[in-house]
């Protein structure tokens, strides 16, 4: 049997990631030996914004029931995924078994590279606290960052350097760190 003919039976015909039935193809989750129980079926949809990097946020919210799977290469992919768009918030939920975790660490690019200070030179790490230091406009978004706001579990984006990433008013923004300082 193909890998692909093991993953349809094993996932009855779904992406195993968002459930969907549609343009399903094998996704090996890296580092593969190509084995179905290192690979997963997804969609067209999940497979092309897990290549390409641009994940939307609200797309993977089903990640919400796939990270309960029985299944380590979904659990991995769910972890990675969850990581990637600084879900805190569901990773401190999920249980991975030793070698799944460690799997999945492997498969994350670290921005331990990427070294970020705030505006008293302290360096800051993915998960830290930071406090807005002036009230700030952010654009497209319609409202004010307030001075005085602490954003929780922000992650460091490798792609745009001088900037984090976290949660205002419920929406994820970028903030320039020269307005913030650690929590």
């Amino acid at each position: 049997m193909s890998v692909e003919q093991e993953l349809k039976e094993r996932s009855s015909n779904k992406c195993e990631l968002c459930a969907s039935e549609e343009n399903l193809s094998v996704l090996e989750v890296s580092p593969s030996d190509g084995s179905a129980e290192q690979s997963i079926l997804v969609c067209s949809t999940c497979k092309g914004q897990i290549e390409s990097g641009e994940l939307d946020e609200t797309h993977f919210n089903c990640l919400n029931d796939s990270m309960w799977s029985e299944v380590p290469a979904v659990k991995v992919m769910s972890y990675r995924l969850l990581s990637t768009l600084g879900r805190q918030d569901l990773l401190d939920m999920m249980y991975l078994e030793d070698e799944e975790k460690a799997w999945a660490e492997a498969g994350l690019s670290s921005g331990e590279d990427v070294i970020v200070k705030d505006a008293n030179g302290v360096v800051l790490k993915a998960g830290d606290s930071v406090v807005i230091l002036k009230d700030l406009d952010v654009k497209g978004a319609g409202f004010t960052a307030k001075r005085g706001t602490t954003v929780r579990n922000i992650s460091i984006p490798a792609d745009v350097e001088g900037h984090i990433e976290g949660r205002v008013n419920g929406a994820k923004i970028y903030l320039k760190t020269e307005f913030l300082k650690k929590a």
